[in-house]
């Protein structure tokens, strides 16, 4: 009986473990551009704010599944920003603030400087990077890890340089979705 306890507590903590390493390495901007002068690859970054419910949905049903954590984590460096945040930020040789912030706000904020410069306008709102720190494209709203997918795999492949309507088209029609 003893061993059979043992054996079952050691596989929980093994599984507690391995659980709580199973998610995203989120970083901060500057932590991403420093990474990608090291190991260029391209940077996600999760813009969203306290207050916003699909930002939520997505830390809880998207950012958590199991696939879309690895293939994430092995080809991007990815970001997590608050749009509403206090701090100070420095991005491509500029500081950004966010002068309007009010601590004794409860709920919404005024928009951080970074999140105007990228073009932010809704929540959430991913934005896709190169190495260098271009914009790709934003996605703005709500994505599932099946929708989510084919953009992670289309930007990491960067099947998007050079690439028309015509060959989006034709790499999502060809698409088969694996989370």
């Amino acid at each position: 009986m003893r061993l059979i306890l043992a054996s079952l507590l050691v596989a929980f903590i093994g599984f507690s473990a391995h659980a709580q390493q199973a998610h995203i390495n989120w970083m901060t901007i500057e932590e991403a551009m420093a990474a990608a002068e090291e190991d260029p690859r391209p940077i996600m970054m999760d813009v969203y704010t306290q207050w916003c419910g699909p930002c939520k949905m997505m830390m809880a049903n998207t950012f958590t599944v199991p696939a879309l954590i690895s293939y994430v984590n092995d080809h991007y460096y990815a970001v997590k920003f608050d749009a509403e945040s206090a701090g100070e930020v420095t991005f491509k040789g500029q500081t950004f603030s966010n002068p309007g912030f009010n601590p004794a706000s409860r709920g919404r904020n005024t928009p951080h400087e970074l999140s105007r410069a990228l073009g932010v306008t809704a929540y959430p709102t991913l934005i896709f990077m190169t190495a260098e720190g271009d914009i790709i494209t934003p996605l703005t709203g709500y994505k599932t890890a099946q929708n989510l997918e084919i953009f992670l795999r289309y930007f990491a492949e960067k099947w998007y340089a050079g690439s028309g309507q015509a060959e989006w088209d034709a790499y999502k029609e060809r698409f088969a979705p694996t989370f």
